[in-house]
């Protein structure tokens, strides 16, 4: 009887030991998701920051910018109907997608398609999807919803002062810094041609927006399930 009582005890030990080494696994796994959405957070709230002051300096009132993302249905009726764009600004000159990485160390050419190598400062280096390739089918569905005449155009915001650009990147891929004279560049191409109606063009991209909490969430499962 002894002996059976030293075998439950022990096994009620191990299982406990289980149960916590578990719950422990399951804590850092959320801390590091928390964490990680966080960061993507502060990064999206820098870039939102600086489109807001850069454009207020080239277009004075006179454009729209999206606050927060923007989930459109792009795609209805296919397994992935809906798009996530991180920033939408609208301006006389042209319809812009912004997609934020909050990424450090240094980010190079790849040399496989349409991503890019990012080596960590610890020297680690993983292929990860180029922000110019999140971007293409949301742009193409814009261009395909507004009048030819109206430009629309993309480009990758890296925003962590932590970052090193290749010099070889396409110029759609930028650090935080760069984007007034990149706009500014955009703005130059357009003179003395038509300009966009900010008020119509926002009016023609929101028909396409879903705002509701239920429509991020089913976005969300998707997307996951769609990067296993």
């Amino acid at each position: 009887m002894f002996f059976e009582m030293l075998v439950a005890v022990g096994g009620y030990r191990v299982f406990k030991a289980i149960k916590q080494r578990s719950r422990s696994r399951s804590r850092s796994a959320h801390r590091a998701k928390r964490s990680s959405d966080d960061i993507g957070a502060a990064g999206e709230a820098l870039a939102q920051a600086k489109l807001r002051t850069t454009l207020e300096w080239l277009c004075g009132d006179n454009f729209y910018l999206h606050e927060g993302t923007l989930l459109i249905e792009h795609a209805p009726g296919t397994a992935f109907p809906t798009a996530e764009i991180d920033h939408l600004a609208i301006t006389p000159f042209g319809v812009f997608v912004f997609e934020t990485k909050n990424w450090s160390g240094r980010i190079a050419p790849s040399n496989r398609p349409d991503t890019l190598t990012r080596t960590a400062p610890n020297g680690k280096a993983e292929d990860r999807r180029s922000p110019i390739e999140q971007n293409r089918s949301k742009i193409r569905f814009l261009r395909e919803q507004l009048p030819a005449m109206w430009p629309v155009a993309g480009a990758g915001l890296f925003v962590s002062p932590g970052v090193v650009l290749h010099p070889e990147l396409p110029t759609d891929l930028l650090a935080l810094d760069d984007l007034p004279h990149w706009l500014r560049s955009k703005r130059a191409e357009r003179t003395g041609t038509s300009t966009v109606d900010v008020a119509k063009a926002r009016e023609a991209v929101l028909m396409y927006a879903d705002a509701s909490t239920e429509g991020f969430m089913a976005h969300k499962v998707r997307a996951k399930r769609g990067y296993r």
